[in-house]
C-alpha cells in the first residue's frame, strides 16, 4: 500500500503545473542541503578536538547546551518543516485502511531533512566518543538524543498551526536565554545532569524512546480521528462582524479593493502571520547597525539592512500578489474589473506598509541620524523601484494560498521560478551598488542621494511601469487560473 501511495505522489509531482519550477527548486535546495550536511559533518568530526583545545570536556559541554539545541530545533521546525499532506478525497471512498493512510503520512516526516541532518553531527561525534574509550554507554546516549529529535518531529506535528502554544514556547526559550545571559538563572545547571544521565546510566535512555512512542501515538490518533471529509468541511461558527471602511469609498474601485485587502489582513491566519513577520523585519537591522557582527559592518550591508527594515511588509505580502486572492481568482477574472485598479490597490497597500514600517523604525535614530537616513532612503527605493519589481514577480507566481494556515509564510515551492529569481536580484543589488558607488567616490551622503534618486525616478515613471506590468498580468492570467485549480 505504501508503494502505491509513493507512486501516486510521484505522478502528482510530474503532472503538476509547477513541474519545471519544482525541479529547479529541488536542485537549489539540494545544493543548500549538501552544504548544511557538510557543516554538520565537519562539526561532528572536529568538535571533539576543538573543545579539548579550549580545555572543555566534550560530552559534558554538549549535554550542557543540548536543551537549547533541542528547543531551537523545535522552533525552526515550526517555521520551516512542511507538514505531511495526503489528498484523502480520492482515497476515502476506496477500501483502504485509514490507519495505512495515517501511518504513511506520518512516515514521510521520519525521513525529513530536519531529522536526517542531525545524524551527520551526532553519528561521528558518538563514534569519536567510543574511540576515546567512553564505552557502549555513548551509544545509549546517542539513541536517547536521536529519540529526542524524533520526539520534536511529532511534537511539531501536534502543535502545527497552534500559534498560542508556539508563542508560549518561544517566550520560554527567550526568557531562559535572557536569564542565563544576565546570570539570573541557568537552566543548563539542571538539564545538563539529566542529559548526562543518558550516558552514566543504563536505563535513563529509555525515557526519550518512550516519549517518541507516546508522541507518535498521539499524532496518529489525532489524524485518524479527523480522517473524514466532514471534519475538513465543517466550519466553526463565530460571530460575524461587519467592517465597512466607508472612508475608502471616496477612492472608487481602488477603495473597494483596499477594503478587501484590509479585511484579508485582519481576518486570516496566514495574512496575520505576514504582519507579524513584517514587524520582525524591523528589528533585523540591529544585526547590522550595532556593529556586533564584523562582516556586516560595511556600507553595502548597511543599505541592505535599510531596504529590509522598511520593506518587510512589501516583500512578505507583495511576493504573493495575486495569490492572496487565489480562492476566488476565477470569479474575479469573470467580472468587469479593470486590472489596473486591482494592481494599484496592492501597490498602495505596500506603500502604506512601507511608510508605517519606516515610522516604527525611528528608534534607529539612537544609532545616529545617518543610520536612520539609510532606512529612509531604503524606503524611498522600496516605494519607487522594489514595489514594481515585487508586483512584476507576482505575475509569474502560481501559488494558491491557504489563508487558514500560517505555514509557508516565508515562501512556497511554486513561488520559485527562474523569472522571479532574476527579478529579485535587483531588489538588493541595485541599492547596495548605488550606495557603495556614492560612498567611495564622493561621500556617504552622496551614496544616500543615489539610492533616493533611483527611488524617486521609479516613482515618477510608475504609470509607464504599471502599463507594462498590467500587460504581463493579462498574459499570465489563464496560466495562473489553471495553476490555482490544482491542489498539489
Amino acid at each position: 500500500m505504501f508503494k502505491h501511495f509513493i507512486n501516486l505522489e510521484w505522478k502528482s509531482f510530474l503532472r503538476s503545473a509547477s513541474f519545471g519550477s519544482n525541479i529547479a527548486l529541488k536542485i537549489i535546495l539540494g545544493f543548500f542541503a549538501v552544504l548544511i550536511t557538510l557543516e554538520f559533518l565537519a562539526l561532528g568530526v572536529f568538535s571533539y578536538d576543538i573543545m579539548e583545545e579550549y580545555n572543555l570536556k566534550p560530552l559534558e559541554t554538549v549535554n550542557k547546551y543540548l536543551i537549547y539545541y533541542l528547543l531551537g530545533d523545535l522552533v525552526l521546525r515550526y517555521f520551516l518543516q512542511k507538514m505531511p499532506v495526503t489528498n484523502i478525497k480520492p482515497l476515502i471512498i476506496l477500501p483502504i485502511n485509514k490507519s495505512s493512510i495515517v501511518h504513511y503520512s506520518l512516515g514521510k516526516t521520519i525521513i525529513s531533512f530536519f531529522n536526517v541532518a542531525h545524524a551527520f553531527f551526532f553519528l561521528p561525534f558518538t563514534a569519536r566518543l567510543v574511540y576515546e574509550g567512553f564505552g557502549y554507554q555513548a551509544i545509549l546516549w546517542h539513541l536517547a538524543i536521536a529519540a529526542f529529535i524524533y520526539s520534536n518531529n511529532f511534537i511539531n506535528v501536534l502543535i502545527n498551526n497552534k500559534n498560542s502554544i508556539f508563542y508560549f514556547l518561544v517566550a520560554i526559550v527567550g526568557s531562559l536565554g535572557v536569564a542565563q545571559y544576565y546570570q539570573l538563572f541557568d537552566i543548563t545547571d539542571y538539564t545538563q545532569s539529566f542529559f548526562h544521565g543518558m550516558y552514566t546510566t543504563n536505563y535513563l535512555f529509555l525515557l526519550p524512546i518512550l516519549l517518541v512512542i507516546i508522541t507518535y501515538y498521539l499524532s496518529f490518533d489525532y489524524f485518524k480521528k479527523r480522517l473524514n471529509l466532514d471534519t475538513g468541511l465543517a466550519k466553526k461558527g463565530t460571530e460575524a462582524k461587519t467592517e465597512n471602511f466607508t472612508w475608502l469609498n471616496q477612492f472608487g474601485t481602488l477603495g473597494t479593493f483596499l477594503k478587501n485587502d484590509i479585511r484579508l489582513l485582519k481576518r486570516n491566519k496566514r495574512s496575520r502571520t505576514t504582519l507579524i513577520m513584517s514587524v520582525i523585519f524591523i528589528f533585523y537591522g540591529l544585526l547590522f547597525f550595532t556593529q556586533s557582527i564584523e562582516s556586516y559592518d560595511n556600507p553595502w550591508m548597511k543599505v541592505f539592512a535599510g531596504v529590509f527594515v522598511s520593506g518587510g511588509f512589501l516583500f512578505t505580502f507583495g511576493q504573493f500578489v495575486p495569490s492572496w486572492d487565489s480562492a476566488y481568482y476565477q470569479l474575479m477574472m469573470s467580472q468587469n474589473i479593470q486590472y489596473r485598479e486591482y494592481i494599484s490597490s496592492k501597490w498602495w497597500l505596500m506603500v502604506i506598509g512601507t511608510v508605517i514600517s519606516t515610522i516604527l523604525a525611528s528608534f534607529y535614530l539612537y544609532f545616529g541620524l545617518h543610520t536612520y537616513l539609510i532606512i529612509v532612503v531604503g524606503a524611498i527605493f522600496n516605494i519607487g523601484v522594489n514595489s514594481h519589481l515585487v508586483m512584476l514577480g507576482g505575475a509569474f507566481v502560481k501559488t494558491p494560498i491557504d489563508l487558514t494556515t500560517s505555514k509557508q509564510a516565508f515562501g512556497d515551492k511554486q513561488a520559485f521560478n527562474v523569472k522571479t529569481m532574476l527579478i529579485s536580484l535587483p531588489k538588493m543589488l541595485v541599492p547596495m551598488g548605488l550606495y557603495t558607488l556614492g560612498y567611495y567616490l564622493f561621500s556617504p551622503n552622496v551614496g544616500l542621494l543615489f539610492v533616493a534618486a533611483a527611488g524617486v525616478l521609479g516613482f515618477a515613471f510608475r504609470n509607464v511601469v504599471f502599463n507594462k506590468i498590467e500587460k504581463i498580468y493579462k498574459t499570465e492570467k489563464y496560466a495562473t487560473i489553471a495553476a490555482y485549480k490544482q491542489k498539489n
